[in-house]
């Protein structure tokens, strides 16, 4: 276990991304707490205004990104400063993604429907990187024999071509399945290989001229919110709080 830790996530120098990523979870998590607290007028939590304009969170979330990330760069990636600049960044991500539906939507949609979307890209950009640091790195590794080479070198193959894969079904509008079959193949090619969304670039060029098929789709669509949206909106609920009509 030892080894592959050293080889596969400190060599590789992924020990910093590990420590972002922790950070960006914690700083989510407690975020989403004190929001939710100061909703229910529970606690010494209120919000932040200067002037009597109200200072969202996003605001030192790009400051601590930012910092984090130049303080990255400088680190070059390695020792104690790139850990710290690491835990900075990821504070700032969680902060920003956090209110990623003010920015996608240019209002404070933090308590509606809308503002869910915070809530997907949190978990969303969560699991991908959760399986960038449980595959192993093809790359960035020292003294590998000929076989482990061969291995790596197959891998990066398997990388490039899964990518193609990856790329199609992002262009199908399916994003999780793109997340997901970033390190599982099969994911990511079941999501190349299956019809399209409505409204997806794919559909709507590809589809332009098949009525037919834009009508399978359209039908798949509705099915499958039928079946799962439901369960998503309550999961959605759960970590993020239920959406009502005002901010």
């Amino acid at each position: 276990m030892e080894h592959w830790w050293y080889r596969n996530v400190v060599e590789p120098g992924k020990l910093p991304l590990l420590l972002a990523l922790a950070a960006f979870v914690v700083s989510f998590a407690v975020t989403r707490s004190v929001t939710r607290l100061i909703r229910a007028g529970r606690g010494p939590f209120h919000d932040v205004s200067v002037g009597g304009r109200h200072v969202h969170h996003v605001v030192p979330g790009v400051v601590l990104m930012c910092v984090g990330g130049f303080g990255g760069v400088a680190a070059g990636g390695r020792g104690w400063l790139a850990g710290v600049a690491a835990v900075v960044f990821g504070v700032g991500a969680g902060l920003v993604l956090d209110e990623f539906a003010l920015i996608l939507y240019l209002h404070d949609v933090y308590w509606t429907e809308q503002g869910q979307k915070s809530v997907e890209a949190v978990v969303t950009t969560a699991a991908l990187l959760v399986m960038v640091l449980a595959g192993l790195s093809p790359l960035g590794v020292n003294g590998v024999d000929q076989d482990e080479s061969q291995g790596r070198a197959g891998a990066i193959v398997t990388v490039l071509g899964n990518f193609l894969l990856v790329l199609v079904a992002l262009l199908k509008g399916k994003l999780r399945t793109a997340v997901f079959g970033v390190l599982v193949p099969l994911v990511a090619l079941v999501g190349a290989v299956r019809l399209a969304r409505p409204g997806s670039p794919w559909a709507t060029r590809a589809y332009r001229r098949r009525p037919r098929t834009a009508t399978r789709a359209e039908t798949r669509a509705r099915r499958h919110q039928a079946r799962w949206g439901r369960v998503q909106q309550r999961i959605r609920d759960l970590i993020g709080g239920t959406p009502t009509d005002g901010s």
